[in-house]
């Protein structure tokens, strides 16, 4: 139940988010979610995509820095509180969340929150038992 997400270091100078768009574009890969953390001098853009494994290939091909993180896609009800149920869950565990960053889905009645744990497999089983919806990579990258 973990998610592959890529993680690319990118200079923070014009173009340069436009062209690593492009190079997923023309390989077809789409992009399901994405987060941007900056500096003056350069950013970590964090990006789901349909062909992690690809797309990692792809950009180191093309020159990126570029890693794949395993990660956590859990569904949050679309409700006042519904993000502080589950990060509740996590920390009475003493579950430490590293980042995180949400996207709706289309199909559902709540949002796709992703998390970055150094516990995956922990929090994954802790999530589940809980009956928190933990979704599959293969679910995130289909949406």
């Amino acid at each position: 139940m973990k998610v592959q997400q890529i993680s690319v270091f990118l200079e923070n100078k014009s173009g340069r988010l436009a062209e690593l768009t492009n190079v997923l574009g023309k390989a077809a890969i789409n992009i399901r979610a994405l987060s941007i953390a900056d500096t003056s001098d350069f950013g970590i853009l964090r990006l789901i995509v349909n062909k992690p494994e690809e797309a990692f290939r792809i950009l180191k091909d093309d020159g990126f820095s570029v890693s794949i993180t395993d990660v956590i896609a859990v569904e949050v009800q679309d409700e006042p509180g519904g993000l502080a149920k589950v990060l509740e869950i996590l920390h009475s565990a003493g579950i430490n969340i590293e980042y995180l960053y949400a996207f709706l889905e289309k199909s559902s009645n709540g949002a796709l929150v992703v998390f970055r744990v150094e516990q995956v497999d922990e929090a994954v089983e802790l999530l589940a038992k809980r009956s928190v919806n933990v979704l599959k990579g293969s679910d995130v990258y289909k949406l």
